[in-house]
C-alpha cells in the first residue's frame, strides 16, 4: 500500500466548517524568473516560496500579513464548489502561466491584453481529485508587443499582496484509475467558465509510454466540428467533458490529457489509466520419473507477479518455504496477458511420513495487499490429493 504524507496546505477544521467556509489556506508558490543570456538564448530560474490562498469578497486586508497572500475574489467559478469529501488532505500549488505571444483580452469584465496569469492547483493527497483555477491578475504595469509575456511578469515581494480572480476551473474525479481487461470506464474531466464562452475548444489525447501522442478526440465549438469519439459532445455546454473507454484491452493503458481551451487560455488534466487484471491461479501434481508440484498464474497483468511454494510435513508446523524452486519463461499471450509456472520436485527424505501439504502463494498487485493461497496434498507416495482456494491477508 502506498502511503502518502502532507507536506503542505492543511486546511484546518475544514471537516467541520466545510470547504466553502473555510478563508485560506497555505500554498508552494513556484516562482519564475526569466532572462535572454549572453547567447541569446531564453533561460528560466525557479524558486519555491511559501504563499497564502485567500478567498476574499470585499477587497479585505491579508489575514497573514507577513506572507505572499492571492487575494482571489469571489466567482462563480470558486474553485471550494467543486471540492467533494474528505477535505484535510490538501496539498496546494501556485505556478505562474504564460500566455506566450498571444494578447488577446479575456472576454470577462475588467479583462485586459496585459493580464498576468496564474494556476492554482488543490490535490488530493489520497487521490480523489485535481482542481486547477485561472487567476487573472491586473497589473500595473504593460507588456511589450514584441515579447512573450514572461519577460513582463512582475515582481513578487516577500509579503507582495495580489488581487486576482478566478476565471476558469478545470478538474477530474479521476487522476488514477485502475481497471481491468474487457471493462467499460470513464475518465472524468469537467471545467467552468465565468462566462459564455464562444470560442471552446475540447481535446482528448493518448500517450503511451514510447509512442507518440495519440488524438482521441477534439470538438470546437465555434465551428462545431467534431472529430473521434467517446465525449458527449451535448455535455461539453454544461461543462462535461468527460471520456468513455470501451471495451479496454492492454492497449489502452497510458496517460490521457483532457485540454480546455478557452482563448488566452489553454488548460489541462492528466489520468493515468492502469490496466490491472488478477491472475488465475492453478496448483496441480504431476507423476512423472520425479513427482513435481507446479503451481501456474494464468492471465494476468502488468507483468510482475510472484509465485512462493512452502511444504508442511506435520500437522501444525509452520510451514517451510522451499528454496529449489524452478521456474517457467513468462509467456504473453494474444490479449497481453501473461503466464508463469514455479514448479518443484519432490525427493522425499527418509523424515517424511508418506505425504506432505503443500502450498502456493501467488502476489501480484492486482490482488491489492492480498494473495491468493493454494494447498494440495502431494507425494511423497501417494496418488490422493485435495484442492482449495483462499484468500489470506499478507
Amino acid at each position: 500500500m502506498k502511503i502518502f504524507t502532507v507536506l503542505l496546505c492543511l486546511i484546518p477544521y475544514a471537516g467541520v466548517l466545510g470547504f466553502l467556509q473555510v478563508q485560506w489556506l497555505r500554498c508552494r508558490l513556484t516562482d519564475e524568473y526569466v532572462w535572454t543570456n549572453a547567447e541569446g538564448h531564453v533561460e528560466t530560474n525557479n524558486s519555491y516560496r511559501d504563499a497564502v490562498l485567500q478567498f476574499d469578497n470585499s477587497g479585505n486586508s491579508a489575514m497573514l500579513s507577513d506572507s505572499i497572500t492571492f487575494l482571489v475574489a469571489a466567482s462563480k467559478v470558486d474553485m471550494r464548489k467543486f471540492v467533494e469529501g474528505p477535505v484535510d488532505r490538501l496539498q496546494c500549488d501556485i505556478h505562474r502561466y504564460s500566455k506566450g505571444m498571444s494578447r488577446v483580452r479575456w472576454p470577462s469584465l475588467g479583462g485586459t491584453v496585459h493580464d498576468i496569469w496564474f494556476t492554482c492547483t488543490l490535490r488530493h493527497t489520497a487521490g480523489l481529485y485535481n482542481i486547477t483555477s485561472f487567476l487573472r491578475v491586473t497589473p500595473a504595469t504593460t507588456m511589450s508587443a514584441h515579447q512573450p509575456d514572461f519577460f513582463s511578469w512582475l515582481t513578487i515581494g516577500v509579503k507582495e499582496k495580489i488581487n486576482a480572480s478566478a476565471v476558469m476551473v478545470l478538474m477530474t474525479r479521476s487522476p488514477s484509475v485502475r481497471v481491468g481487461l474487457q471493462k467499460e470506464t470513464t475518465l472524468h474531466c469537467q471545467f467552468a467558465v465565468d462566462h459564455k464562452v464562444p470560442h471552446l475548444t475540447v481535446e482528448w489525447h493518448l500517450q503511451r509510454h514510447g509512442e507518440r501522442r495519440t488524438k482521441l478526440f477534439s470538438y470546437s465549438s465555434s465551428s462545431g466540428h467534431t472529430e473521434g469519439s467517446g465525449v458527449a459532445v451535448k455535455g461539453i455546454a454544461g461543462g462535461d467533458a468527460s471520456l468513455t473507454v470501451p471495451i479496454t484491452k492492454v492497449s489502452s493503458e497510458g496517460m490521457y490529457v483532457c485540454s480546455v481551451r478557452v482563448p488566452p487560455l489553454n488548460g489541462s488534466v492528466d489520468i493515468a489509466l492502469h490496466i490491472i487484471e488478477p491472475p488465475d491461479v492453478s496448483l496441480t501434481t504431476k507423476e512423472e520419473q520425479i513427482p513435481s508440484v507446479v503451481c501456474e498464474a494464468n492471465g494476468f497483468y502488468p507483468l510482475d507477479v510472484e509465485i512462493d511454494l512452502f511444504k508442511e510435513t506435520s500437522s501444525g508446523q509452520r510451514p517451510e518455504k522451499l528454496g529449489n524452486v524452478l521456474h517457467s519463461s513468462h509467456l504473453q499471450h494474444h490479449d497481453g496477458t501473461h503466464s508463469l509456472a514455479a514448479f518443484v520436485r519432490l525427493r522425499p527424505s527418509p523424515q517424511d511420513s508418506g505425504c506432505a501439504i503443500y502450498s502456493c502463494r501467488v502476489s501480484h498487485v492486482s490482488l491489492q495487499g492480498l494473495y491468493i493461497h493454494k494447498s494440495i496434498i502431494g507425494p511423497a507416495v501417494t496418488r490422493r490429493h485435495f484442492f482449495n482456494k483462499t484468500v489470506r491477508r499478507r
